[in-house]
């Protein structure tokens, strides 16, 4: 499949008919914009979105609305494909502030290079109790010095529903966690996210982020998919390319405080 296929497939599958990607999580599509709300530990923001520049400042100021009147921060998912090409600067005039630029990177898993194994010392474990998450929780922390809250919560919600739509992996090495990473599948459709890959700096170079990129890759097609998406930074994007992910466009978190 040519890159321009698979993005458009990747807008129809899972932007456009996004599902709930957790307990108490609900879609909400309008003809502008595809959207979750969810409890306040769970991810609320805007998916997709087809604009124009007559109707782009309105349909932003109805999102701002939306969230806001439930109380919550919002996240607008902008990839380098969406229109108006000046949608960015609309959204930080509305008072979104950007993050980091991200690259959307896909492969279809049966083409991928997955014979990397964990280097000697390091065991690749599933994440199966709570001790487990608040191990992934605190790796996620110390990598990328951000607050795990949201994810411990998020994690232990979705481990006990039973939906087996997210999984977990830890890499020890003599027992302490040097790295962890998420799986979530995308249920009726063909693609899996590989989410919060973060590697401890003195364990990097290693070789321990490619083999938890193949241990789930494997994971995901134990489960049907095909394809795996991830929002790579600039330092993981070399290694997926070399696995033979595929750099399609980009993508940048804009969030609004309530």
């Amino acid at each position: 499949m040519d890159h321009a296929a698979l993005l458009a497939l990747f807008d129809a599958e899972v932007r456009r008919g996004a599902r709930p990607d957790g307990p108490g999580a609900r879609i909400e599509r309008t003809a502008a914009v595809v959207r979750q709300t969810a409890p306040e530990h769970g991810w609320n923001g805007v998916l997709w979105s087809a604009l124009t520049e007559r109707d782009a400042d309105a349909v932003i100021a109805e999102q701002i609305s939306r969230f806001t009147g439930l109380g919550r921060a919002c996240e607008w998912k902008l990839y380098g494909h969406d229109r108006p090409a000046d949608l960015g600067r609309r959204l930080v005039a509305a008072g979104f502030t950007p993050g980091s630029d991200e690259t959307l990177m896909i492969g279809e898993i049966a083409a991928l290079d997955l014979d990397a194994a964990p280097p000697e010392g390091v065991d690749v474990v599933p994440v199966t109790d709570p001790a487990g998450v608040g191990l992934v929780a605190a790796v996620h922390e110390r990598v990328f010095g951000t607050d795990g809250s949201r994810l411990r919560h998020d994690l232990l919600a979705r481990l006990a529903d039973g939906s087996g739509t997210v999984s977990a992996v830890l890499a020890l090495a003599g027992g302490e966690p040097v790295s962890a990473a998420r799986l979530e599948l995308v249920p009726g459709t063909g693609f899996a996210g590989l989410w919060g890959g973060g590697t401890l700096p003195s364990w990097r170079g290693r070789g321990v982020y490619r083999a938890l990129v193949a241990h789930r890759a494997r994971t995901a097609a134990e489960h049907g998919c095909r394809y795996l998406q991830v929002d790579a930074s600039a330092e993981s994007r070399p290694v997926l390319e070399r696995l033979g992910f595929a750099a399609l466009t980009t993508t940048t978190p804009y969030v609004h405080l309530p």
